[in-house]
C-alpha cells in the first residue's frame, strides 16, 4: 500500500488559516547575528522549502520556531500561539523532525512510538490506533518488532517521521527529511509530504534542491541570517535569473574567434565557454537565437546545437547565496 494512499485514510481536521507567522525574529550569539530580523508568514495547506547555505541560519530559525531556542528579539506564532508566551501550546501543535533524529536505538519501534505518544499527550484510548496508522503511513509494518538500532538509515528516518506525525499536529517542521533514503523511499516521502501539505502547514529544509523544487509550493531562501528571496519557484526564476539563455555548439575553423563573435552579437549580454560549448545570456527579454543562426550561416560555421536553457532552482540559489569573498569558518553556531 502506498504512503499517499494510506495517508488519505487519516481523519481530516479543522485548522486556522495562518500556520506560521514570524515577526522580526532574531538570534544573536556573542557579536554574531545567526538570524537577523526575519519576518515571513505561512498559511495552512502550504509546503514551504526553507533553503540556505551552511551557516545561513536555517536550523537556528527552526529551533526557535519549535521552542528549542529562545529568540534574542522578535517572536513568532504557530497555529495562533506565541513561541515566547505560550511555548507549551506551541509544542503540542508541532511535529518536528530534526536533521539528526534523536531515537532510542535499543527500543523496538512499537515501544518507541508508544513512549512518544505518551510524551505528546495522545489520549490513552487513541494511542493504539494512531500507532497503527503511523506504521502504515510510514511503511514500517514489516519492521514493527525490530529494535530501532537494527534498522537501516532510511527506516530510522521513517520512524522519526512517524513520531513527528503521531499526535496529528497542524504544523510540521522537517529538517532534511530525506537524509539517508534511497531513491524509491525519497519519492514515497516526497509524495507523503505533498499529501500532508494539503491540510497542514509544512516547513522543510533540504540540501537536495531538486527535491525541494518537486515538493514545495513556495521557496524561502536565507543567507547570512537574512531572507534574500521568498516566492514560488517559477517567480524566483523570472525575478533573479531573467532573460533567455542558450547553449550553443559550433564547428568552426581553428582560427575563428567564436567567443568574440558571440559577445558582440546583438541581444547577447554575456558568453561563457564550458566543456566545448558556449552559454549565451540574453540582454533583457531579447531572444538572440535567430541572430546566432544568421551569424553561423554568414561565416560558414556549422551550428551543431542551439538549445534554450531553463534556469533551475540551483541557479537561483547560487545567484543569491554565492559569496566568494566571505572567509571560511563563519557558520552560525548550531547551523
Amino acid at each position: 500500500m502506498s504512503l499517499r494512499h494510506t495517508y488519505s485514510a487519516l481523519h481530516a481536521r479543522s485548522h486556522r488559516l495562518m500556520g506560521i507567522a514570524a515577526s522580526n525574529l532574531t538570534k544573536v550569539y556573542g557579536t554574531q547575528k545567526a538570524v537577523d530580523d526575519i519576518s515571513f508568514e505561512m498559511n495552512t495547506g502550504e509546503v514551504l522549502g526553507f533553503l540556505g547555505p551552511n551557516g545561513a541560519g536555517k536550523s537556528t530559525t527552526m529551533r526557535m520556531l519549535t521552542c528549542y531556542l529562545e529568540p534574542t528579539a522578535g517572536t513568532a506564532t504557530l497555529d495562533g500561539y506565541d513561541i515566547r508566551t505560550q511555548p507549551e501550546e506551541v509544542r503540542r501543535r508541532i511535529g518536528y523532525l530534526p536533521e539528526n533524529t534523536p531515537l532510542y536505538t535499543d527500543m523496538p519501534i512499537v515501544d518507541y512510538l508508544r513512549l512518544s505518544a505518551d510524551l505528546q499527550s495522545v489520549p490513552e484510548g487513541a494511542i493504539g490506533g494512531r500507532i497503527q496508522k503511523m506504521m502504515d503511513v510510514c511503511g514500517l509494518g514489516p519492521e514493527r518488532h525490530k529494535r530501532i538500532g537494527e534498522l537501516s538509515k532510511g527506516f530510522q528516518q521513517r520512524v522519526g517521521l512517524a513520531q513527528a506525525l503521531l499526535h496529528d499536529p497542524p504544523v510540521l517542521i522537517l529538517d532534511e527529511p530525506t537524509t539517508g533514503l534511497d531513491p524509491n523511499q525519497i519519492v514515497e516521502i516526497r509524495e507523503l509530504i505533498k499529501e500532508i501539505g494539503q491540510e497542514k502547514t509544512v516547513m522543510l529544509s533540504s540540501h537536495i534542491l531538486k527535491e525541494v523544487e518537486m515538493t514545495c509550493d513556495r521557496i524561502l531562501i536565507i543567507d547570512q541570517g537574512r531572507i534574500v528571496a521568498d516566492g514560488p519557484t517559477e517567480e524566483l526564476r523570472e525575478q533573479f535569473m531573467g532573460g533567455t539563455r542558450l547553449r550553443v555548439r559550433v564547428d568552426a575553423p581553428d582560427n575563428a574567434d567564436v567567443n568574440e563573435a558571440f559577445e558582440t552579437l546583438d541581444g547577447v549580454a554575456s558568453v561563457q565557454r564550458t566543456n566545448g560549448h558556449y552559454e549565451l545570456a540574453a540582454s533583457g527579454e531579447t531572444d538572440p537565437a535567430a541572430n546566432v543562426f544568421r551569424l553561423c550561416a554568414d561565416r560558414g560555421w556549422v551550428l551543431t546545437e542551439l538549445t534554450p536553457l531553463e534556469s533551475s532552482l540551483e541557479d537561483v540559489f547560487r545567484e543569491l547565496t554565492e559569496t566568494p569573498d566571505t572567509p571560511a569558518g563563519t557558520e552560525a553556531p548550531g547551523d
